[in-house]
């Protein structure tokens, strides 16, 4: 007991030591997360072209959304898109293509608006060269062959895209980020793509497709919550991962109303958080695994305490990920609690022996990339367990 409390105190006073350290820099570290409905809710709700309300964003589930949206003609859903493309690109329960369409007007819109911004010389050169930045990255997202199911240009900017046929799909899977991604670095390309959730999505679909030839295979990379950024002390509570827990709940129902197969949720670092707040509100038909690799914990001492019918699986820890030096308890509302890595913990641990530092859980050629694949397969027979994870063993 003692030594449990000498422990619990030393993470607190780590926890303390990170925060006040980075005093110069808190202000520029705390971020205020994005909630509440859609851009544009109020022009929607004002609508009256069906002659009837439109479901409130604020308020319909996204049950009540897919029956509007069923209920439409083809030209009535257009229409709607048109006129409103950043609510009906966000609108959790809408048809996914109609997403994809309305999303493409809606990153058009605010490339416009950017380019505008750029040329206005009322502004600065700073804001200038600003604005040309967010047109040319509306620009790439909007290349042919992007399937962009989430744009939400608010705060430093969300987004959801789908790697595969989302329609046709037998099987899928959703990425949940950690901190430091958004909008602008979720698919950047370089040494560390397959630590961000662009290159992990696709990564994670090449090899579903690899490890089981014909199967139809959709990944999400969903940057759907404000994340954390840099070291300080929205990393060391869980105050956005409870902010950014119910869009996470609410985007997996909207992909279930949808028609979309139950998937595989892969939560990273800060994302198993979200995950970890999320799991008590989840069922199989939202998410028929939950996955966390390289968790700082998700806030509760065990499998149990998640509270959740979904499978949980953790993958071991990577050689060089530096998570394994963050204290895994939690005190005073610092830190996120165990490690679900740990046998105790009670989720089924797989191995993740060929994987290298904090971002190389997805990298091809890894055993933790392989897992992952039969995971979202359900072909769990062909898992490589944990030598000391009974639980993963019961299951093969």
């Amino acid at each position: 007991m003692k030594r449990r409390l000498k422990r619990a105190l030393l993470a607190a006073s780590l926890a303390a030591a990170t925060v006040a350290g980075t005093t110069g820099v808190t202000v520029a570290s705390e971020q205020t997360p994005v909630t509440g409905p859609p851009p544009g809710a109020a022009a929607w709700r004002a609508d009256t072209s069906l002659g009837r309300p439109l479901p409130d964003p604020a308020t319909a589930t996204p049950r009540r959304v897919a029956r509007f949206f069923h209920g439409l003609s083809p030209a009535q859903r257009r229409s709607l898109a048109h006129r409103h493309p950043l609510t009906v690109g966000n609108l959790d329960g809408a048809p996914p293509a109609l997403r994809y369409e309305a999303n493409r007007l809606g990153l058009k819109v605010r490339r416009s608006a950017e380019l505008a911004r750029a040329a206005d010389p009322s502004l600065t050169a700073q804001d200038h060269e600003q604005a040309r930045a967010r047109a040319e990255r509306y620009s790439t997202l909007l290349a042919p062959g992007r399937h962009i199911l989430a744009f939400d240009p608010r705060g430093r900017g969300q987004v959801a895209e789908v790697y595969g046929d989302l329609a046709r799909a037998d099987r899928t899977a959703v990425i949940v980020p950690g901190s430091d991604i958004d909008l602008a670095t979720y698919d950047r390309p370089g040494k560390n793509r397959y630590g961000r959730p662009g290159g992990m999505a696709k990564s994670l679909r090449h090899r579903m497709e690899a490890r089981k030839p014909g199967a139809r295979a959709a990944v999400v990379a969903w940057v759907g919550y404000t994340t954390p950024v840099g070291v300080g002390p929205d990393a060391a509570t869980g105050r956005l991962a409870e902010a950014g827990a119910p869009r996470l709940e609410r985007f997996l129902d909207g992909l279930a109303r949808t028609g979309a197969a139950s998937p595989a949720v892969l939560c990273h670092s800060y994302g198993s958080v979200v995950c970890g707040a999320a799991a008590p509100h989840l069922d199989r038909r939202d998410a028929f695994d939950l996955v966390v690799f390289g968790s700082p914990g998700m806030r509760a001492g065990s499998v149990s305490g998640l509270r959740t019918p979904v499978p949980v699986w953790a993958a071991a820890r990577a050689s060089g990920d530096w998570i394994g030096n963050v204290p895994h308890v939690q005190v005073l509302g610092l830190g996120h609690g165990a490690d679900p890595a740990e046998p105790g913990f009670g989720a089924r641990v797989v191995t993740a022996d060929d994987a290298e530092g904090h971002g190389g859980y997805l990298s091809p050629g890894t055993d933790s990339l392989t897992n992952f694949a039969d995971i979202a397969l359900r072909s769990y027979g062909s898992v490589h367990c944990s030598a000391a994870s009974k639980e993963c063993a019961d299951v093969r």
